[in-house]
């Protein structure tokens, strides 16, 4: 068995775009309109061949955000570095729900409040500043 990817819905596809290709780093590995049930799939993974996939689903006719995302669980990603990350990504307007205090693991939230983990890659790194006195920011 091959884990192919995971789905979630987004209510702007503009915004949920930005969020996980432009911030986050995924590519656009195919996309696919379906007129007759008025829905976009947009697969996603990080580009290299056979890599794990997101699928967001865009309902075209959806008049309200969907609720709370964190019914999903949360998507997770391995980093070079969880400290580089986190200041790229603040960097570009994302607030870190959860900071990397211990030096391996962080949390951020997509526009549609999907809770998405960043884990560093290897062991730890050592606890640094700001983030090992930084406080949890809303939910994660």
């Amino acid at each position: 068995m091959r884990y192919l990817h995971a789905m979630i819905r987004v209510f702007n596809l503009d915004s949920a775009l930005d969020f996980f290709c432009d911030k986050l780093g995924l590519v656009e590995t195919r996309r696919s309109e379906h007129p007759e049930g008025k829905f976009t799939l947009v697969f996603l993974s990080d580009g290299s061949s056979n890599a794990p996939e997101i699928e967001l689903t865009y309902n075209w006719e959806q008049k309200d955000g969907y609720t709370s995302g964190r019914n999903f669980g949360h998507l997770a990603f391995e980093v070079e570095n969880i400290y580089e990350t986190c200041e790229r990504l603040v960097s570009k307007g994302v607030t870190i729900n959860r900071p990397p205090r211990d030096g391996r693991m962080a949390f951020v939230r997509s526009p549609d409040s999907i809770s998405v983990e960043l884990l560093q890659k290897g062991k730890s790194l050592a606890p640094a500043e700001p983030w090992k006195s930084m406080q949890n920011t809303g939910e994660w």
